[in-house]
């Protein structure tokens, strides 16, 4: 738990610095479509944050259960909105990795719905 919760902090942290970035170096340099994107990768990580201060805290959960959550949490943070800055901010070609932002939502979608399964085993 020790862990998950340390990697939320950074991930909380990064949402933050990379909001703040984004309001203010990046305003000028990026096209209004871009700079959506980029704020919906930031609000997305930072929806999993407060999902995985809840998910790491909850006594309700088995260690398994908070794993599981967690990890998927984690990827699809790391696939949803880090694929999101790799387009608007490192110039990566969306047609290179278009896969990637949805596998991340789906990871997303299906750590809610692990902790829905979690929910009903109590």
């Amino acid at each position: 738990m020790k862990k998950n919760l340390s990697i939320t902090a950074i991930l909380g942290m990064l949402a933050i610095v990379l909001g703040a970035f984004g309001a203010h170096a990046l305003k000028e340099k990026l096209g209004a479509d871009a700079l959506l994107s980029y704020e919906k990768g930031v609000r997305y990580q930072m929806y999993h944050v407060f999902a995985l201060l809840f998910v790491n805290t909850y006594s309700g959960f088995s260690s398994k259960g908070r794993q599981t959550i967690s990890w998927l949490f984690f990827l699809g943070i790391l696939l949803f909105s880090g694929s999101i800055y790799a387009i608007t901010v490192g110039g990566i070609d969306p047609k290179l990795i278009w896969f990637i932002t949805p596998l991340g939502g789906l990871l997303f979608i299906i750590g809610w719905l692990v902790m829905f399964f979690n929910f009903l085993k109590k």
